[in-house]
This record gives C-alpha cells, sequence and structure tokens, in this order.
C-alpha cells in the first residue's frame, strides 16, 4: 500500500490518564504511556505534531512571555508559534491530506482541511461565535449536516461541559465519511473530561458523568473510522490528580518581595511588566519565572523555594534535564507539590483586582485561570476562589501516566507522546 493510501484518525483525548481510561468500556487494549513536561494541552500537542520535545519546538506552556513586547499571552492558535515540521510533512508530498480539528496552533498550517473555534471579539464588547475552517464553507456545511452550531460556551466558562465534544466528534464523523473530504489523516479532539476534573477531580462521582460522554463520543469515532477504513490512535495528554486548598500565588509572593510591579489605576492593581524584575506566567502545576536581571536569579530562586506549596525551582540545567529548556521558557521554573497548583493573583484585596479577574478572558491574564469553570454571585462574573477547584495536572512522573490505545498493534504501546508521534510517521510513510 503506498503511503497516501493509508488513512488513519488520531483522537487526542484531554485528560485520559491510564487510570481514567479503566473506566471505558470500548473493547480497546489501554497501554499506560509518558506525557512531556510540562504536561499541559499546547505543550503536549506541539510535541505530538512535530515528533520532538519542548526544547525543540518551543511551545513551553499554554503561552508564553514575549520578552521585547513585555506581553503574557496565552492561547494564541498561530502554528508558527510551533517551531519544526509537522509529522506529516513527507506524507504530504507524497499525496496525503491532513485534517486538523480543534488542535491547538494549527491557524495558518500545512493541513488541508482545518476547523478550529475564532470568536470575533467586536470594538464595543459582545462577540460573534464562529469557526475558522478550511476549505471555505466547511463549518457551515457541518452546522447543516449536525443541526447546530459549534457553541463557544460550552468549550470554556462556567458553561462548558462534555457536550461540545459530542459536536466534534459528530464533525469528525462526517468529515470521514465525506468523499470529498475524508482526509488520509485526521486528527481531532476531545476535551470532555477536562472541565469537570478541573472542577471536582478525577475521582468525584460528578467526574463519572464526562468518563461517560467521552465513552458515548469515542464510540461515535471508532465506528465512523471503522465503516469508513481508518485505523485508530487514542492518547490522553496529561493525567489530572486531585487537589485541595488554596493555590500557590507566585506572583503575589514576588510583588510582597518586590520584585513584581503593579500599576494602581483607579483603585486596580494591574500588572507592570516593563517594572518588574521578576513575574510568574502560571500553568497549572507548573510556572516559569522570567527574571529580567540574571544577578537576581538566586534570590528569586531562595524567594519560592520557601514558599508553602512550591516543590522544586528548576534552573536551565534541570529544565533541559526535562527536554523543556527554551528560551521561550522562564529562567527558573517552579513545580507545585502534590496536591497543590499555582494560580496568577498578586492582589490581597479583592476590590484591587483587575477587571479582568472576574471574566473569562483566556488571552490576557497572565496564567491559566481554572477558576474561570465557576461563576461568582459576588463579585458577579467567574469565582476568584481558588479552593473551588478539584482537579490539576502539569507534572510527570509515576501515578500520572497517560492512556494509548490503536488499531495498530505496532503503535499500542508506545511508552510516550513523542515515541508515539514518531511511530505514526514512520507508519504513514511505510509502503
Amino acid at each position: 500500500m503506498s503511503p497516501s493510501k493509508r488513512k488513519i484518525l488520531i483522537v487526542q483525548a484531554a485528560a485520559l490518564s491510564h487510570d481514567a481510561a479503566r473506566g471505558l468500556d470500548l473493547g480497546l487494549d489501554f497501554q499506560a504511556g509518558q506525557s512531556v513536561f510540562p504536561a499541559v494541552t499546547c505543550t503536549v500537542q506541539a510535541s505530538f505534531r512535530t515528533a520532538a520535545m519542548p526544547s525543540a519546538h518551543g511551545m513551553i506552556a499554554n503561552g508564553r512571555y514575549d520578552r521585547t513586547l513585555r506581553r503574557v499571552s496565552l492561547w494564541e492558535q498561530s502554528s508558527a508559534l510551533v517551531a519544526g515540521p509537522s509529522l506529516w510533512q513527507d506524507f504530504r508530498r507524497a499525496g496525503g491530506t491532513v485534517a486538523q480539528l480543534f488542535w491547538q496552533q494549527s491557524l495558518g498550517g500545512d493541513t488541508d482541511i482545518l476547523l478550529t473555534p475564532a470568536p470575533i471579539h467586536k470594538s464595543h464588547g459582545g462577540m460573534i461565535e464562529d469557526c475558522y475552517c478550511r476549505p471555505e464553507g466547511l463549518y457551515r456545511q457541518l452546522c447543516s449536516r449536525i443541526g447546530r452550531p459549534f457553541r463557544l460556551h460550552q468549550y470554556w466558562g462556567p458553561l462548558a461541559s462534555a457536550k461540545v465534544g459530542d459536536w466534534i466528534a459528530a464533525a469528525t464523523a462526517e468529515i470521514l465519511a465525506d468523499p470529498a473530504l475524508a482526509p488520509r489523516l485526521c486528527l481531532t479532539y476531545l476535551p470532555s473530561l477536562d472541565y469537570d476534573f478541573q472542577r471536582y477531580g478525577p475521582h468525584h462521582p460528578k467526574s463519572r458523568r464526562a468518563i461517560e460522554a467521552l465513552q458515548g463520543q469515542l464510540r461515535v469515532l471508532l465506528a465512523a473510522a471503522q465503516r469508513t477504513g481508518y485505523e485508530t490512535v487514542i492518547f490522553g495528554d496529561y493525567a489530572i490528580v486531585d487537589c485541595s486548598g488554596a493555590a500557590v500565588l507566585p506572583n503575589r509572593i514576588l510583588y510582597e518581595h518586590g520584585l513584581m510591579k503593579a500599576r494602581n489605576v483607579k483603585g486596580r492593581l494591574y500588572a507592570d511588566f516593563h517594572a518588574s524584575r521578576a513575574l510568574a506566567l502560571v500553568d497549572h502545576e507548573v510556572a516559569h519565572i522570567h527574571i529580567a536581571d540574571g544577578a537576581d536569579i538566586p534570590r528569586v530562586r531562595e524567594i519560592l523555594l520557601a514558599a508553602d506549596g512550591v516543590d522544586r525551582v528548576l534552573d536551565a540545567a534541570a529544565q533541559a534535564e526535562f527536554g523543556m529548556r527554551h528560551e521561550n521558557g522562564g529562567e527558573l521554573v517552579a513545580v507545585a507539590r502534590p496536591g497543590r497548583w499555582f494560580a496568577y493573583p498578586w492582589w490581597t484585596d479583592r476590590r484591587n483586582a483587575p477587571d479582568y479577574a472576574s471574566h473569562v478572558d483566556i488571552h490576557n491574564k497572565p496564567g491559566f485561570d481554572p477558576c474561570e469553570l465557576f461563576f461568582s454571585l459576588f463579585p458577579p462574573g467567574v469565582s476568584q476562589d481558588t479552593r473551588r477547584i478539584g482537579g490539576t495536572h502539569g507534572r510527570i512522573g509515576e501515578g500520572r501516566e497517560i492512556a494509548i490505545a490503536s488499531t495498530i498493534p505496532a503503535l499500542a504501546g508506545a511508552g510516550g507522546i513523542v515515541e508515539l508521534a514518531r511511530g505514526v510517521k514512520r507508519w504513514l510513510e511505510s509502503a
């Protein structure tokens, strides 16, 4: 069989740990594998896409701190943020077609079919829900066939739910079945476990509903793959573990030591990255600490190591050992103790919080904010109470194995994200 005739469906299921996969009844043998560090969405997907470690592709978190602009941004979608060739590059040159559905950093990428959320934020407030697609008109066709549009509020925020995975699974099945589309390689993403696992923890009774929902979505995809002649790979990106108590606040620690600065604008404290000597870009159990003057590194490291809830502070050499040392990362990387996680706030009085603290704002906060999964009555908006979070992720190691399963036996026991990606690449290119 020539490479251009092989067909494979890759399903990346958020938070599908080896432990969580035990609750799935799909007739598949899920093997335990290891994620990359940090085990967060964008880093894992970039590692799979390039079959390389974070030190090579540069996606060291779900966001980055731009030292030139002195600005933090998260969840940016340009494919150019991920360095290095995609694993399917040679496959496409040989005539294979590729689809990326709801993967991060896919805009402008080297794929034939593309579908990802891309809302329009209006100048005077409000938002137009939409999805970016290739070929043109694909999203509208899928909405018509499925009978409803993709709902962004189900993808993230207090109303986020496994229902969004139903839409993605249905859309993926439609694409596989359409002779005019049907890519040879299709990558899709199911976020269904992510929301309740973070809200309540992976072992909470309410999280069982998410496992049942994911099982139904995977059955839809496996049936569609079988009907249309696709081999299948299913893998998780990280293992969510239980957490409790208030989050660790590295920016507040740095602020109290005079290292991070803030501007008081009408009583609200906005981060001043131009004046700050150190700041933390937080991402679940991991925080990248950016330090303006290398002479401050020993002091910052000492301060963070003394903080309650901090397990380790990795210098450049330690980051290199994990395969994640890159110029996009922090001079130091803090790792939370098991059961703890990092949140971004620096203020102590809620009245001094920036306006975005009580809103879903995934791009401007200097870190991932799972509190956006909960409503707050006072102040109205999203919660700012980090004690409500039940699950977190980012660390790797024993007890945090991801799940990997495939209808191709050689890929089922890949052992890790990068190894799995390299195996897929070999399979695509083999005659």
